[in-house]
């Protein structure tokens, strides 16, 4: 029966590799070594594909996904490892899909290095593949991460050179359904795929594995996570909106979520640690596709996806160890969107307006960015606007200023276009 399986999913991918496959553009070096190769990332994001086209291309490999739960329960690893063996002809190297979802992974991927196997393991559980690698793998391991489409990728995916006004028009329809590979690559309904994959991870990858009792505490609190993207929040506050009572309860749901790559905060920024740590967090979630699919909302708001796109972005850079992000509140509550921080420097103060030709709207947001710079001293002033490009220059204080409004999509893109 487990070699049956393991020939089915043999079959399976045979017919995957025949579709069309854009590359991938990982969030860490890409390279099959001997240490254990790590792929982590959401589920539905390609893991699985990257690993076979960029890092086992054209070479004899094994593969078995373990998002099944006739493998699981099966007791001895053994059986399976000579079904792999026996379907793919003694491979020398094994790709693991979905590996998290077999008891003590740990010790069998431990086991195969020792038994000098190449190993590429993937799973959608960040806190199993990434925070406790240490602990779990005690050989030495190359973490690859792997999310959903950037837009640079999706306009990759196209195979086509671009007008800007094609350019503006597949970013307005990425800032709505987000970037997850197989509805962009194939005639699927987004909204159907999207709500099914939402509803799959809080039921199949959350509540089943953490045995949660009352799920539907989970799910209000996830729509309601959705439905206030980019909003500042306490648990407190929150318990309050969700009906949750244990502040602890909300604590570790929103753990849960964000292990699986659905949402992530942002904490506000201050030179003092303790506070930093005290502050509010703003919520954000890792792929626009999943707010126009789940939130409880009549219509797009746009400057909420716009500014949760651009989060997502920098989110993605701090995860591959580029910078790292916070937003900024003054005392008089000027708020800055994002404080892009290299080191221990502040390198860029970011607005995202989606509207800066209003200039009651475009006034503040220059006021904001002002008013931070002169309190931390430092950084480049960036405004992130839908379509709107210019430099401005600004006396703050009888200091002059200068501010770049940059679209959107030009800063998503940088360099795949002509300057």
């Amino acid at each position: 029966m487990t070699r049956d399986i393991i020939l089915n999913q043999r079959k399976e991918l045979e017919q995957k590799l025949k579709e069309k496959y854009v590359t991938r553009i990982s969030l860490s070096p890409v390279n099959i070594t001997h240490l254990i190769n790590v792929i982590i990332g959401p589920r539905r994001a390609g893991k699985s594909f990257f690993g076979m086209h960029q890092l086992v291309k054209g070479q004899s490999f094994g593969f078995v996904n373990f998002d099944d739960e006739r493998l699981i329960k099966v007791e001895n690893f053994d059986e399976i490892l000579e079904a792999l063996r026996s379907v793919y002809n003694q491979p020398e190297i094994l790709l693991l899909d979905e590996i998290q979802n077999l008891p003590d992974w740990e010790l069998i991927v431990n086991r195969l290095q020792r038994q000098n196997y190449k190993l590429i393991i993937t799973g959608s559980n960040s806190n199993l593949l990434s925070s406790e690698l240490s602990t779990h793998l005690t050989g030495r391991h190359l973490s690859i991460h792997i999310h959903t489409f950037s837009f640079a990728e999706y306009i990759a995916s196209l195979g086509k050179e671009l007008t800007d006004a094609e350019y503006k028009e597949k970013f307005n329809d990425f800032l709505i359904y987000g970037g997850y590979p197989e509805p962009l690559m194939k005639s699927i309904n987004y909204n159907e795929y999207l709500k099914v994959l939402f509803d799959s991870i809080l039921f199949k990858d959350i509540v089943k594995r953490y045995k949660i009792r009352q799920p539907e505490m989970l799910e209000n609190l996830a729509v309601w996570l959705i439905s206030n993207i980019t909003s500042e929040f306490s648990m407190t506050s929150v318990s309050n909106q969700v009906d949750i009572s244990s502040v602890h309860t909300i604590k570790r749901y929103l753990g849960y979520l964000e292990e699986c790559f659905v949402f992530f905060t942002i904490s506000g920024f201050s030179y003092k640690t303790g506070r930093l740590l005290k502050s509010n967090k703003k919520v954000y979630c890792f792929d626009n596709g999943f707010y126009h699919a789940k939130a409880n909302c009549n219509s797009n708001d746009w400057g909420r996806l716009l500014e949760n796109l651009i989060a997502a972005h920098l989110m993605r850079n701090k995860i591959k160890g580029d910078s790292d992000v916070f937003y900024w509140k003054g005392a008089n509550q000027e708020e800055v969107d994002f404080v892009v921080k290299r080191g221990k420097s502040i390198e860029t103060l970011i607005q995202v307006c989606w509207d800066a030709k209003n200039m009651k709207t475009r006034k503040r947001e220059v006021r904001g960015l002002l008013n931070a710079w002169q309190k931390l001293g430092s950084g480049k002033l960036l405004v992130i606007t839908h379509d709107e490009e210019a430099f401005e220059t600004h006396s703050w204080y009888g200091v002059e200023k200068e501010i770049q409004f940059l679209p959107a999509w030009k800063w998503l893109l940088g360099d795949m276009i002509k300057k």
